[in-house]
């Protein structure tokens, strides 16, 4: 940096417009608070989940379900998503500056950001980074030279439905993607390196959960080693050497997970990551360095943008109340958007069972639930974990239809401690999958 050039001086410096930052800034900025965020790109105002995750993943997923076309579901996806865009920059741009260019440290109170027109030096009293993760592309031959191969974000730019979609990985972003190119009509092979499906999953769900995904025409191999990538003769397909098989690709998915996005010269700072590369946080989400904050995928806190929104919640607390919000013991659901989706909370029986409890557990099969018949989605399981001791919640597991809904009810049941017997008897309307709750704990 030129030390003459003139710096720029803000109270509160954000880097990155995810959830947490977009949210942190705006509510600093109405607080009265001198608020500058910074963004590197222009197709990222919102974050990861509205511009390349969780949004427009899903809104391909409804759109496949719906019998939509492959090339209207992309249209109509990048219309929202530039929608979305769009309104996040505003929402923040009205109370606060944002600047686009990125972002790398001086030193631990100074930030250069180098834009298309110029670079400035910013210093802030307080410092938040927010700036996500990146897919991991694994150092296989040809992965950068062959055709045709793809990351999250680029598979949801083709122009054409692939006959043949091959996914490398089969983890939960894998997964949908199997699931929702699948349902537009694409012969999908899922090829996982482990020797489980789903491993941290309860083997019962994780089960029928294969057994669906093979009869929507998924192919799912385990054990798979990729030796290397190469184009077809015609240079049209790409062909995905393993060790037991040579597969013909239209298009194929890298979904080998994603690693925090640290591109920042943090050398230059105090600031110090963990083993797995994330930024090392406490449970205030301060670095080592107190004054610079980090929050979300990049601190390596659960990858999901409510996880990010839960992180600006204690943030928040620490800078504006008296910060007994913390990530201390937090719990959370999560949903896979399979079809139909799986939605987990707490722990599996087996979990359980390590960690000492006695456990009680149920299962429903999805197919007796009267609203999952009118729904014509009957496929999967229900499955409940309790403490015999003191018959409170330990984990439940649903692999049905609208499970993403049901699944934050039994959230906060955990949470409030309620025990088993109360879901069982609560009153629930009708006809609605929650009410299959009554049935599944009934049978404990």
């Amino acid at each position: 940096m030129n030390m003459s050039e003139q710096i720029k001086k803000t109270q509160h410096l954000i880097i990155g417009f995810g959830k947490a930052g977009k949210t942190l800034a705006k509510t600093l900025a109405t607080q009265g608070e001198e608020v500058i965020l910074v963004e590197q790109s222009t197709k990222m105002y919102g974050g990861t989940c509205i511009n390349i995750g969780c949004i427009p993943s899903k809104k391909l997923k409804f759109l496949a379900e719906k019998g939509s076309e492959f090339h209207q579901a992309i249209a109509k996806k990048n219309e929202l998503i530039d929608a979305l865009n769009q309104a996040n920059f505003n929402m923040v741009d009205s109370v606060a500056e944002v600047i686009t260019g990125k972002a790398t440290f001086v030193d631990n109170n100074t930030v250069q950001v180098a834009t298309d027109s110029e670079t400035l030096a910013i210093q802030a009293e307080k410092i938040y980074i927010n700036t996500g993760a990146v897919s991991r592309i694994p150092d296989i031959d040809g992965i950068k030279t062959a055709k045709n191969i793809y990351d999250s974000t680029g598979i949801m730019q083709l122009a054409e439905l692939p006959k043949h979609l091959v996914i490398v990985g089969g983890g939960y972003i894998g997964l949908e993607f199997a699931s929702s190119f699948a349902e537009f009509g694409s012969q999908v092979t899922v090829l996982e390196t482990g020797d489980t499906f789903v491993p941290k999953e309860d083997r019962e769900i994780a089960d029928i959960l294969l057994k669906i995904m093979q009869k929507q025409g998924i192919t799912v191999k385990l054990n798979q080693k990729i030796q290397k990538f190469s184009d077809s003769s015609d240079n049209n397909q790409t062909i995905v050497h393993t060790d037991d098989d040579e597969l013909l690709a239209d298009a194929v998915l890298i979904a080998t997970g994603r690693l925090p996005n640290t591109d920042l010269n943090l050398d230059n700072t105090g600031v110090t990551l963990t083993e797995r590369g994330f930024i090392a946080v406490n449970e205030h989400l301060q670095t080592a360095v107190p004054h610079i904050y980090a929050m979300g995928d990049v601190a390596g806190s659960p990858q999901f943008t409510y996880m990010s929104l839960d992180d600006f919640r204690v943030v928040k607390s620490h800078l504006l109340a008296d910060g007994s919000y913390t990530t201390k013991n937090r719990t959370f659901p999560y949903s896979v958007f399979v079809n139909p989706p799986l939605s987990v909370v707490g722990l599996t029986e087996e979990n359980a069972k390590k960690q000492g409890f006695n456990v009680k557990t149920a299962t429903l099969p999805a197919s007796s639930i009267p609203k999952a018949k009118i729904l014509e989605q009957t496929d999967g399981l229900l499955k409940a974990v309790v403490d015999s001791d003191t018959d409170k919640i330990l984990g439940v597991q649903l692999l049905c239809a609208e499970s993403h809904e049901m699944i934050n009810f039994v959230d906060f049941a955990i949470r409030q401690g309620v025990k088993y017997q109360n879901v069982a008897n609560y009153i629930f309307t009708h006809p609605t999958m929650s009410e299959s709750l009554n049935d599944l704990f009934g049978k404990i």
